[in-house]
């Protein structure tokens, strides 16, 4: 009889061990869900990005305020007409 439980208890032990450590056990199922919850902060990180982009690409496409907006910061350019002025501070 006792020779049954302990063989039991080893059983049991054996089968609570692989449900815990082993290959598709409790402990890789949550490291497979902090996984997914950091994918997903990601996506929609990108996401956001997506919209962003997504908007200035619209702008762009439609609206020429924005791109002369663009040019005369970026590139430092002027309208037809305008004077430009660059000041210089002086180096005390």
């Amino acid at each position: 009889m006792r020779l049954i439980l302990a063989g039991l208890i080893i059983l049991l032990l054996l089968i609570q061990s692989v449900f815990w450590f082993g290959r598709h056990g409790v402990l890789d199922l949550r490291h497979l869900q902090n996984q997914v919850e950091v994918m997903g902060e990601e996506n929609e990180k990108q996401r956001e990005k997506n919209r962003k982009m997504t908007a200035v690409v619209k702008d762009l496409k439609h609206g020429y305020e924005v791109v002369e907006g663009r040019a005369r910061s970026e590139l430092g350019m002027i309208k037809q007409g305008e004077v430009f002025y660059q000041t210089i501070e002086r180096q005390q």
